[in-house]
């Protein structure tokens, strides 16, 4: 792997710990503000929509130049299932180990779905996103259950602006891997983003 390339590509990706900073908190926030909490299957269907559409399009925001704008609802649909399959599975309790398993389960339906959109741009490994994704966001809620308990206390969507930041940081650079191969076909062909 071409290393000078890996890291040119990590710069170009430098709004994504930014988008990510910015659309975990406005995201779930506003979910809480619309829904007031996952304790149900239809709060947690709603408020995953919710946060999945705003998170969804800042992250999409950040990546627009290499992803096509299906990113947006294959995030909102991964979120409110995986939020919902996560919230009943743990019962909707609130405990750390309830809260790390939720957003492990939430992970997987985002990062499964949002590996979809990626392997429709690139051929190298978009299945990582989908695995990288659970561990992350696991552990997202635990960082955040340190940081803001008031989001766990609320139960809130996603995890808050510390989670975010560690989860933003870990994820940019395997998506610049991941995108690696997106960059330098747009590169050479002059095309535009779908």
């Amino acid at each position: 792997m071409d290393s000078q390339g890996d890291q040119a590509t990590v710069r170009r990706l430098w709004l994504w710990p930014v988008a990510i900073l910015v659309g975990f908190p406005i995201g779930g926030y506003a979910a809480d503000l619309v829904v007031n909490g996952v304790d149900s299957v239809g709060a947690a269907l709603a408020e995953g929509l919710i946060a999945g559409a705003i998170i969804g399009a800042a992250q999409w925001f950040a990546l627009r130049k290499w992803i096509s704008w299906l990113w947006i609802p294959a995030t909102c649909a991964g979120l409110a299932l995986g939020l919902t399959a996560g919230a009943a599975l743990v019962d909707y309790g609130i405990g750390r180990g309830d809260i790390v398993l939720m957003a492990a389960v939430t992970g997987v339906g985002v990062g499964l779905l949002q590996a979809l959109v990626l392997a429709r741009h690139t051929n190298r490994g978009a299945l990582w996103w989908g695995l990288a994704n659970p561990p992350a966001w696991a552990l997202g809620w635990f960082i955040t259950s340190y940081v803001i308990t008031r989001n766990i206390d609320e139960r809130f969507p996603v995890f808050g602006a510390g989670g975010a930041l560690v989860f933003g940081l870990l994820t940019w650079p395997l998506l610049a891997v991941l995108l690696r191969g997106a960059f330098d076909v747009r590169a050479a062909t002059g095309e535009a983003a779908p």
